[in-house]
């Protein structure tokens, strides 16, 4: 299953933007069209961002805008404080973000190229509960990442 075959959003763009507006200003910070870009294009992007990819992205699209790196770095880590995105770390090839208002999902990641793949299994998700409940585990959230190598790295290294 694709990355954007299944995931679909849990909240409004709207309703996005005014939480987004409220966190700011709870924060002491000022709401800017820059960081509503931000926002924006990972509201809209199936991918699973870096900053960079991000910050490559708004200029492409709107580069009249000048929104700089650091404005991205900051905003992504508001952002991601405030669980409304969440990211996927890398070593040292940093982290890459998704929102956080999509419905839950879990990822294989590719460990030679970095293509993420997302999907749902409802058998783990009931086998998760249910090793939780045999602990008397209460679970408030979870993630799972497999990692290993894509086909599209498997047939290449075969040839």
């Amino acid at each position: 299953m694709s990355q954007d075959s299944f995931t679909s959003r849990t909240i409004g763009y709207e309703e996005l933007l005014e939480k987004f507006k409220a966190l700011l200003k709870k924060n002491g910070e000022k709401f800017t069209i820059q960081r509503e870009v931000i926002l924006e294009s990972l509201y809209n992007s199936n991918e699973h961002l870096t900053p960079e990819a991000l910050h490559q992205l708004i200029q492409k699209e709107r580069p009249e805008l000048k929104t700089g790196i650091a404005t991205i770095y900051r905003t992504l880590s508001r952002l991601e404080e405030s669980d409304m995105v969440t990211s996927l770390s890398f070593g040292a090839q940093g982290k890459k973000y998704e929102l956080g208002a999509k419905d839950h999902h879990d990822h294989m990641i590719c460990t030679e190229c970095g293509k993420i793949t997302e999907f749902v299994d409802d058998e783990i998700e009931k086998r998760q509960h249910k090793i939780a409940e045999s602990f008397e585990f209460e679970m408030l959230d979870h993630s799972m990442q497999i990692y290993g190598i894509c086909k599209d790295c498997k047939n290449k290294s075969t040839h």
